[in-house]
């Protein structure tokens, strides 16, 4: 009986240690682990980088509108400018020889 029970024992274990995971077995799962990890990993930096590009592309835009403002704010004073300048036309110039017409008509004026 002790045999038989031996001998029972040796093959229930060596069926218990047949059943369990290969070497190739284990190295299969740690590497689909180990890919697993690194598709994750490339995905998590692929959303960081389209984040960046989004966040730039934002950036971007806002300095443009800001430029454009400033551009539209430096037409306005400029518009405004000439308007002011417009209104406010100086008199010609007189030429000297106009002057000296004025002078003799203002000296000669008032005698009779």
């Amino acid at each position: 009986m002790k045999k038989l029970l031996l001998s029972a024992a040796i093959v229930a274990t060596t069926m218990f240690v047949a059943c369990g995971p290969s070497a190739e077995e284990i190295a299969k799962k740690e590497k689909a682990t180990a890919d697993s990890l690194a598709k994750v990993e490339e995905e998590k930096m692929q959303a960081e980088a389209e984040a960046m590009a989004a966040k730039a592309t934002a950036d971007s835009l806002a300095m443009a509108a800001q430029a454009q403002a400033t551009a539209d704010s430096l037409a306005k004073v400029e518009e405004e400018a000439k308007a002011k300048k417009g209104a406010k036309k100086p008199a010609p110039k007189k030429t000297m020889e106009q002057k000296v017409k004025e002078e003799v008509k203002k000296a000669t004026s008032g005698r009779g």
